[in-house]
């Protein structure tokens, strides 16, 4: 398993909300980082892992308005299109139920990016966790807002981006959530993943390519209020990176720790798998994709200090469910 700090040393003292990405020419991630969250001189930085080396952090957006206005910048997140264009989704404004959707794009895998555009009205982008492209061509962003409570909803796109079509989900007053992820499964449905204010993930199902989504559904997953991030493995299983911790008004109080990675066939019974981090402090917002080569790759929060990276391998994945199963420990 590798484990490292994507930089030790940078120019800002604070960082959050990491993405990762793999493009032709390898890894990349970003984050926002300034004096703190919300603080104007947040800006969107990048580092490109290079001959097994992190780059330097490179700030590539900021949210200055003009020379009399600045605001914060917030989750960033990647997409590596299919045509070798690099996408980064951003959010500006001065507070989430303020922010707009904002994005820029590298043709060389991060070097360089274009001048920012601001997306549709109504369009926020992916909002912490990677967009989905879906076999019938579609892409996904999974999307929320909290600006008249936490809804969930998903952005559609049949041109990369171009247009988009916004899908609800079913009106539901009992529970409220954010910051979706996506799986997808073999029978063409789509689940969703996301955080919740009521001390569990919750999770909705679709079938028609994230056209119509059921109704929210509590999981048996606790959650202290804090991001998640999901990825459908090339085997078919589900893996899950979150914070396996109770619910508390107090989130800053050691308890987005610890950060576990579970798995799952069915999105129903996850068993827990590796755990990242389980020390007090903010082990938090993960981000994690699935590699050419099979590697599982997470970025996260490293106490608002650092974005720390680690790879897991899926050979050891594989041999850890099969000890599971063996063992009689499955599911749960």
């Amino acid at each position: 398993m590798i484990q490292e700090y994507i930089y030790n040393e940078a120019t800002f003292p604070s960082a959050h909300a990491s993405s990762i990405a793999e493009t032709p020419e390898g890894l990349i991630a970003t984050w926002f980082g300034g004096t703190h969250e919300g603080h104007e001189d947040v800006e969107i930085w990048i580092s490109r892992k290079i001959d097994g080396l992190w780059t330097a952090p490179i700030s590539v957006a900021n949210g200055l308005q003009h020379p009399d206005k600045r605001f914060p910048v917030w989750n960033p997140v990647l997409f590596q299109a299919p045509d070798g264009l690099l996408f980064l989704y951003y959010k500006v404004g001065p507070e989430p139920q303020k922010w707009w959707g904002m994005v820029i794009s590298s043709h060389d895998h991060g070097l360089t990016w274009s001048e920012p555009s601001r997306l549709p009205e109504g369009v926020f982008g992916p909002i912490k966790n990677k967009p989905e492209l879906l076999s019938n061509g579609t892409l996904i962003n999974p999307s929320s807002t909290e600006h008249d409570g936490w809804k969930v909803h998903f952005e559609l796109s049949e041109d990369l981006g171009k247009t988009w079509q916004i899908v609800h989900l079913p009106e539901d007053k009992g529970l409220s959530a954010i910051q979706p992820s996506i799986l997808q499964y073999e029978d063409g449905r789509l689940q969703m993943l996301a955080r919740s204010k009521e001390g569990y993930l919750v999770s909705s199902w679709s079938k028609d390519m994230g056209k119509r989504w059921e109704r929210l559904a509590q999981t048996s997953l606790p959650n202290p209020n804090s991001g998640t991030d999901a990825v459908t493995l090339n085997n078919g299983w589900q893996l899950l990176v979150y914070n396996h911790a109770v619910k508390s008004e107090d989130l800053w109080g050691g308890l987005r720790s610890p950060l576990n990675v579970a798995v799952s066939q069915d999105g129903l019974n996850w068993r827990a798998l590796v755990v990242l981090e389980d020390q007090p402090g903010e082990f938090s917002y993960p981000a994690v994709i699935q590699a050419k080569d099979g590697t599982v790759h997470i970025t996260y929060t490293w106490n608002r200090e650092k974005i720390k990276h680690v790879g897991l391998n899926i050979t050891d994945i594989d041999l850890l469910v099969l000890k599971e199963i063996k063992d009689g420990k499955w599911p749960l």
